[in-house]
């Protein structure tokens, strides 16, 4: 059976007096694209569209809970309230035969944080919405049988804005941590390889590892040094609709610079991710996920969500 949708990446950056800072990345790279992880490319052009939710409102330190109820304000530290994320990307990927490809990720972000910043007593407001960092990798697949192998290499670039300022409240005019910026305004290195297997004629499986380096610093600050695995199977039978299901674990470092949130950065996580793809006919294919986090433990205080929902499709020009 052939694969029914390309590169699915839930990897989305959350995202003053002094400034207040706050940051929290969530959500682990969530792979739709079994071709990605090996299986052989096919010449031509695929278009895809994908669109993302989730809102990040559990406050949680190390791997647990924080109640805001037995917080006080003022308070010596920011806490933050809610983050909505809707996210809409536009995938582009292009094989050039059987073995490489190019593949071109284009965000789209929308995003609507609260806090109350360290001292305050109210609420502070920001909304954002405008284009991420673009994403530009190229793939090596080994053609195989049952089994093959391949890698990925590629750049995240400063296309992001990192300038937004609080709208609304006592923060108002004040520019946001830059872990909440559309973007981190640094290139990144990405790099990884991936396996796929056939253990049993109706089962696939899969296995895939991306490292996530920032190349250097701006304007006082560098993201942390990402590490992702990704896992999963799907069942192959014979009807349209192809379910599987993923682990999805990241591990992040803590941001650095002056204008980094040391402290309330970086962590590891880990999602299982239940989906389905379904096969449209015509070159047409859909899939939706969703991510429930069974491990998060995180540095400082950070907002977390409770799941993540993606819906997309794709077309073969």
């Amino acid at each position: 059976m052939k694969s029914l949708s390309r590169l699915l990446l839930i990897l989305t950056a959350i995202g003053t007096s002094a400034p207040a800072f706050a940051c929290s990345e969530c959500g682990c790279s969530l792979s739709s694209d079994w071709a990605a992880q090996g299986l052989a490319s096919t010449p031509g052009l695929e278009l895809g569209l994908r669109y993302e939710y989730y809102e990040q409102s559990d406050l949680r330190s190390g791997t647990g809970p924080i109640s805001r109820a037995a917080l006080t304000f003022p308070n010596d530290r920011e806490i933050q309230q809610r983050t909505v994320n809707r996210n809409t990307w536009l995938d582009l990927s292009y094989g050039l035969g059987s073995s490489w490809a190019l593949a071109l990720a284009v965000p789209y972000l929308d995003r609507f944080h609260t806090t109350i910043a360290e001292g305050d007593t109210e609420i502070s407001t920001s909304q954002a919405n405008d284009l991420g960092e673009l994403r530009l990798v190229a793939r090596y697949q080994r053609p195989g049988g049952f089994e093959s192998y391949g890698f990925q290499f590629g750049l995240k670039l400063p296309t992001g804005k990192f300038d937004q300022t609080f709208a609304d409240g006592p923060q108002a005019g004040e520019v946001l941590d830059r872990g909440l910026q559309l973007g981190t305004g640094t290139t990144d290195l990405l790099v990884g390889a991936s396996w796929f297997g056939r253990p049993a004629p109706a089962w696939g499986a899969f296995a895939q590892m991306q490292f996530n380096q920032p190349l250097a610093a701006r304007a006082g600050f560098l993201p942390g040094t990402g590490l992702r695995f990704n896992t999963g199977v799907r069942w192959l039978n014979p009807s349209r609709f192809t379910p599987q299901l993923q682990l999805n674990c990241k591990v992040e470092s803590r941001e650095h610079g002056a204008n980094a949130d040391t402290t309330n950065s970086g962590g590891a996580f880990a999602y299982v991710s239940p989906g389905l793809t379904a096969e449209l006919g015509s070159g047409t294919s859909a899939f939706a996920f969703m991510q429930l986090p069974v491990y998060q433990r995180v540095n400082g205080l950070q907002l977390e969500p409770k799941w993540l929902l993606s819906v997309g499709m794709r077309w073969k020009i």
